[in-house]
């Protein structure tokens, strides 16, 4: 579908948008369309709509909507920022950065040179692109694609960064709003703020808590797997403290050697990928650590598709434009060792995951900044798991806090997302509310189907004093 490049100038250069769509499988009952992203940003629509669609998507909205998914401009198979000449090209340059992030200075002076290398194979081949990749514009072209399928209203699930272009929709369009699930949510204030911390000089990641609320989560899996038998938690000690103190070791261990072409940032970086989704990822996480505690290579997980373009600096492309972040090089070791005081290690690659904005070679011709109170046509759902990984249940508050009408669910639960972490409860609230527009009761709480490490056995999915709406009772990564 095209699109105007800037909608300033609406006879102008146009993108494409690469869009998916599933139809609804009870057309007599179809309600209309539910717009879905992904999140990164970056997250390409045409590949998550048919991994997830039968996996976590609720078959009542699947009957009721027609799923629809798109590529974001400047990202996959839409008019997409490319900064290598083709695949190849690219993904032999990934192979000489540091894995992760950098440790020491060696690998800093190569990841610094590879950062400004990119930077200028950017400029050199998407500048014209650059300025209007950023999420004010991606509103805009959702509200094209929602006149296109012919709704009057906009209904959407919009997971991670996903949920903070929900956020810039509702109040761009505010009449427009149908039904939105913000889930995993990015507080939007801090988010395109860097004045807004206290601490000018704070990634996006440590505005938004994400270090945090990833140590958190890691703290429950090492509590959670110290309770479980080594069957269910190979990484298991055989309780909590001992487990944590096993996991610290480890995390020395890797620091002073590698475990073949493991190394201490590669684990890291696993690990927190591991954390995203519980099941079967928080099982992969500890076989992963167990693997290294005894000095064996994990197994890998299999390499992209041969020939397929990686795209990682599609991801800069927008957070670089939309988001503040600190421009002197020196600032991220800084910032490394102070996350790495209140978050452990994973806060390590949270600082890392934006230095490439320092060198960005492009601005935004227009960001959205706010406000973000603006009042909608209907009410907004958002959904946070109280220990999620990347988008933490602090910034879920702060998103409910700053929209003008919006209700809290939370899930009592773990890992990136309520729809990566499937409960019934969190989907029977979603269901009615994109269905009828009710919300869940104030204070309502959900609890994931399977907790990690579980035995066999009947779903847990509603929390005590909060029955679903029928009584019975979210890879990229954020940014």
């Amino acid at each position: 579908m095209p699109v105007p490049l800037d909608y300033d100038r609406p006879s102008g250069k146009v993108v494409d948008l690469a869009v998916i769509r599933r139809r609804a499988t009870s057309p007599s009952t179809r309600i209309g369309s539910l717009f879905f992203n992904p999140g990164g940003p970056g997250g390409a629509g045409t590949d998550a709509l048919p991994a997830w669609y039968d996996r976590f998507f609720p078959a009542e909205l699947r009957k009721r909507f027609d799923i629809v998914s798109w590529d974001p401009r400047g990202v996959g198979r839409s008019t997409a920022v490319r900064c290598f000449g083709d695949a190849e090209e690219a993904t032999a340059f990934w192979a000489r950065q540091p894995e992760g992030f950098p440790v020491g200075e060696k690998e800093r002076k190569v990841w610094f040179a590879g950062r400004a290398e990119l930077a200028q194979g950017c400029k050199k081949r998407a500048a014209n692109l650059l300025p209007y990749v950023s999420t004010y514009y991606s509103a805009r072209d959702l509200d094209q694609l929602r006149r296109a399928v012919g709704d009057e209203q906009l209904h959407y699930w919009g997971v991670s960064y996903g949920t903070f272009l929900g956020a810039v929709y509702a109040n761009t369009f505010p009449d427009k709003v149908g039904g939105l699930v913000l889930d995993g949510n990015v507080d939007p204030r801090n988010y395109v703020d860097g004045a807004m911390s206290g601490e000018p000089g704070q990634t996006t990641s440590l505005r938004m808590g994400s270090d945090l609320g990833s140590a958190d989560t890691l703290d429950q899996f090492l509590k959670l797997c110290g309770e479980a038998p080594a069957s269910r938690c190979a990484f298991s000690a055989g309780n909590p403290k001992a487990t944590r103190a096993k996991y610290t070791e480890l995390m020395r261990r890797l620091q002073r050697r590698s475990v073949g072409g493991w190394t201490y940032a590669r684990a890291v970086t696993e690990l927190r990928q591991d954390l995203y989704i519980v099941h079967p990822g928080w099982t992969s996480a500890g076989e992963m650590l167990q693997a290294l505690w005894q000095e064996r290579e994990p197994e890998a997980a299999a390499p992209p598709p041969a020939g397929r373009y990686p795209g990682a600096e599609q991801e800069a492309a927008v957070v670089c434009t939309d988001s503040p972040n600190p421009r002197a090089l020196s600032r991220y070791a800084q910032l490394e060792a102070f996350s790495a005081e209140r978050a452990g290690d994973l806060g390590r690659r949270w600082v890392w995951d934006y230095e490439w904005c320092a060198q960005w070679p492009a601005t935004a011709a227009k960001r959205y900044t706010g406000p973000f109170d603006r009042t909608t046509a209907h009410p907004i759902l958002v959904v946070n798991p109280v220990y999620d990984t990347a988008t933490s249940y602090r910034a879920a508050q702060s998103m409910t806090s700053q929209l003008a009408d919006a209700r809290l669910l939370t899930l009592q639960g773990y890992g990136h997302t309520a729809l990566l972490n499937p409960s019934t409860c969190v989907n029977d609230h979603a269901v009615r509310y994109l269905t009828t527009g009710a919300l869940p009761p104030a204070k309502a709480t959900c609890r994931q189907d399977t907790p990690p490490f579980a035995p066999a056995g009947p779903k847990a999915g509603v929390a005590a004093g909060a029955r679903g709406p029928a009584d019975t009772p979210h890879a990229d990564r954020h940014s």
